[in-house]
Parts: C-alpha cells; structure tokens; sequence
C-alpha cells in the first residue's frame, strides 16, 4: 500500500488551481458578470476539498438545491453541511453572503421611498420576508405624502401563524408621528388566501386606526415572489 502523500490530504487552495479555474481573477479581468454562479460561490469557500476543487464544491452545493439559488438561500447552516464538502464554517460563509444580498438595498434616511400601490409596498418588503421558513409580521409606517418613514417588524411565530398585537403596531406609528401604516405577514406554505383571521385581524385594525386617526392603507400576504392586497381584493 502506497504512503498518503500530505498534499493529498490538504484542501485545494485557489493558489494551486489551473489559471481556467481561477474565479478571483477571472472576476478582476472581466468583472461579476463572467463568473457563473458556481464560480461566485467558489470565491467564498476560498478552498476546496482533498479531492475536489472549490468550484466543484460550489457545484456540490449547487446541485443539492437544484441549482435554485431561492432554495439555496433558504438553507440554514446546519441543512448547507448535508452539501458535500461543506463544513460549517464554509455553510456559515455562505449563509452571510445571502444575508448580505438581501440587505444591499437599505434605505437611504435622505431618500424615502413613496408608496404609491401595492406593489410598491411589496418590493420594499419582499426581501425581508419571501425566503423565511416561519411567519413574521411586519409594518410599514408612512407620512402624509405616503413616503416611507420606518419598516418594522413586529412578531414572529411558527410555520402556520404568528400574533400581531394591534396596541405594538399603533404605538409604533404613534412614537414615528405616522399618518398610515401597511402591515405585512408572510405564508410560508405559499397559499395567498387570507385566512379568516388575517380578515378579522385587519378590521380590527381598520377601526383601530380610525380612532387615532392613523389610516391602515393595505394589508400584504407575502408568499415567496407573489403577494396578494387585500385592498386591490376590496378586503378593507
């Protein structure tokens, strides 16, 4: 039986990769937009496996999500190490990366966005939301203009519900001097059809608003990349 070489037993460094094989310079001479979604991944890894290189683990990870970067960005930690070569240090990197994503698009304070429709106010809340395994609830606290002064979220629960106290979302808009407020929650199952309690919940929170005089202007169903208004429904 042949000795372990100890190169044989070391994870493949960027370094020793074949100048094709290289994303980080690929990346510097042709820019972000050359490099496949295997090659972006490999960047973060920064080294592979004694036998596989850190594209072919990124390529590992990629096929354990179907190649959906969706479902990859849903992943925790713990369900990135059942991917071939990922330990979790390499999941971690990953996971934060995403995360990283998600929040690229932060509101700058001098540059408040207005709501003007529904779909306004779901592509301000939609990262927030349409990745996540279990319900949150959310508010979108707005000026008279309608523009955007605060997103906040306010609950969060399991795969089938979570609570949202209507005292926690008015004091908020009260503390933020807001004119209206959306609120927001997710359904993790997909299914855009309110249930009899997100109907009776946004009554409630209709008269609630009426007496302080704080319009609730829409309530959002958000359901991966699809929402329903209950306004555009004629629910509120």
């Amino acid at each position: 039986m042949e000795p372990v070489k100890i190169e044989d037993t070391l994870p493949m460094n960027i370094k020793s990769w074949s100048p094709e094989d290289r994303p980080r310079e690929k990346l510097l001479q042709k820019g972000t937009s050359a490099l496949s979604d295997a090659e972006l991944i490999a960047i973060l890894l920064g080294s592979g496996t004694a036998r596989m290189s850190a594209v072919e683990v990124a390529k590992k990870v990629l096929a354990y999500v179907d190649n959906n970067l969706d479902h990859l960005a849903k992943l925790s930690v713990k369900e990135l190490m059942k991917a071939k070569g990922i330990g979790e240090a390499k999941a971690i990197t990953i996971v934060a990366a995403l995360e990283l994503g998600r929040r690229r698009k932060e509101i700058n304070p001098e540059e408040k966005p207005k709501i003007e429709n529904s779909k306004t106010a779901f592509d301000l809340i939609k990262g927030d939301l349409m990745d996540l395994p279990h319900e949150e609830f959310w508010v979108l606290l707005l000026n008279k203009a309608n523009r955007l002064i605060k997103k906040k979220k306010i609950s969060e629960g399991g795969v089938s519900g979570t609570v949202a106290d209507p005292k926690i979302i008015f004091k908020l808009a009260l503390e933020e001097l807001a004119s209206g407020v959306i609120v927001v929650h997710n359904h993790p199952s997909g299914n855009l059809k309110p249930s009899d309690s997100d109907i009776q919940l946004t009554k409630k929170l209709k008269e609630a608003g009426k007496t302080l005089e704080i319009a609730l202007l829409d309530h959002l169903i958000v359901a991966g990349h699809h929402y329903l208004s209950m306004t555009d429904e004629g629910l509120i």
